[in-house]
């Protein structure tokens, strides 16, 4: 089978490193990739939101299956785009429909789904620029911090936690008034602050059965010990040491059935991952978001846990057999640590050539922004690599990852060193 995977991220080369393993796949062509991705695969350079031109593409290349990285085809509803045409609906494309993409696409129309089918979630309320001022007086009925969440799609980065009543209420001014997040803000999700351990649930759903993948942990911040400006993320471990066989099946029972039945009972067409955002409450869990796609970098140590072909998965998916599918998971840890440009996630420069590729043992170097110049592999976006081991603990896999950090450099090289150590 021939396969188009959309998406240049870490999380794509990670699909892509899975997927030319299958049998199943002989042809991977990925739009429009990075340099990693172009060393296993065939890079092609469109875009993922550039619907005819993806057409004309599957359609001249003969692509049996398309698996769509991102979120942002996804909520400009490729799904959709593809059902409807007559050359196309018969090629499987891997992720919600566009109406399924509104639990990442809208945090209204998601809290709205997580009340109606009591899933356990953070009480809200929501605001526009006209209502800025109830919104301030919302604040004042909540116990600090205030969390501020920009309603549409902000790259990960419109979410605000905020300690000062007066600092949140002139926030807030920011993002509905003065459009802080462009029109990502022009709606704003105020929600109460849960005190909890953060992780990571992924679900994989051809829209009636599911298969739970390895949890995972993500680290947001820039800097050690959790301070400083929200990136992407800066590094992962999977599984989650402190996930029990109790929380999961509360995550199970509470969480991903209602999700799945929740799906079903609104008409909802989704066929492949769910990413559950939960907060760990006393050992309650409960929802703090929704992503319509796998997390990056949560999928470079997701991924290489999978033991179970991704194509026969995702095929599975499509023709709504999954749960004909056995799943398999490496027993061993994974950790992933995230080299980023100096400055990011603020202003970085590009085009800096990355050195010591060659010298990495016991680790995958996953690419994220990356590209190929004059036969050199150069720095193209804010996260540049991540660097994913294996271990009999996360511990094991954490030093595997940093010795392999040791062996590459490019200028204004910048990391966490803390990646796991609130775990310990």
């Amino acid at each position: 089978m021939t396969i188009l995977l959309l998406g240049s991220g870490g999380r794509e080369h990670a699909f892509a490193w899975k997927m030319i393993q299958s049998p199943l796949c002989d042809t991977l062509f990925v739009a429009p990739g990075n340099a990693g991705t172009a060393s296993i695969a065939t890079n092609v350079n469109m875009s993922p939101t550039d619907f005819d031109a993806i057409k004309a593409f599957v359609i001249a290349h003969k692509i049996g299956m398309v698996v769509v990285g991102p979120e942002d085809p996804l909520v400009k509803g490729i799904f959709d785009f593809f059902k409807n045409d007559d050359q196309l609906n018969h090629i499987p494309v891997i992720g919600p429909s566009k109406v399924g993409a509104q639990l990442e696409g809208s945090k209204e129309f998601a809290k709205e789904f997580l009340v109606k089918h009591n899933i356990p979630t953070a009480a809200y309320d929501s605001f526009t620029a006209e209502t800025v001022e109830k919104g301030c007086d919302f604040l004042a009925t909540l116990q600090p911090p205030y969390v501020l969440k920009a309603d549409g799609l902000a790259a990960g980065k419109g979410v605000l936690i905020i300690h000062d009543l007066a600092e949140a209420k002139e926030e807030l001014r920011n993002m509905l008034v003065g459009q802080k997040f462009g029109a990502a803000s022009s709606k704003v999700v105020i929600e109460e602050f849960l005190d909890g351990i953060e992780l990571s649930c992924f679900v994989l759903t051809d829209g009636k059965s599911y298969k739970i993948l390895p949890t995972a942990k993500d680290y947001k911040r820039i800097g050690e010990g959790d301070t400083g400006l929200n990136t992407g993320g800066m590094g992962a471990v999977s599984p989650v040491p402190y996930v029990d066989a109790v929380l999961m099946e509360k995550i199970e029972s509470r969480i991903v059935k209602p999700t799945i039945e929740g799906f079903q009972k609104d008409g909802i067409e989704y066929k492949g991952f769910v990413f559950i955002g939960l907060i760990n409450v006393n050992n309650e869990p409960i929802v703090i978001e929704y992503n319509v796609r796998m997390g990056d970098p949560e999928t470079e140590v997701v991924i290489p846990r999978l033991k179970t072909d991704l194509v026969e998965l995702f095929l599975a998916t499509a023709n709504e057999k999954l749960d004909q599918i056995t799943l398999e998971i490496d027993e061993r840890s994974a950790t992933t640590v995230m080299l980023v440009s100096g400055g990011y996630p603020e202003d970085f420069e590009k085009g800096k050539i990355i050195s010591g590729l060659e010298n990495v043992t016991d680790s995958i170097v996953f690419h994220a922004g990356t590209k190929l110049e004059n036969n050199q592999v150069v720095t193209n976006g804010g996260r540049v690599l991540t660097v994913t081991s294996y271990g009999d603990n996360f511990q094991e896999a954490i030093k595997k990852s940093y010795q392999n950090i040791d062996k590459l450099s490019f200028d204004k090289m910048n990391f966490r060193k803390d990646i796991g150590n609130d775990l310990l």
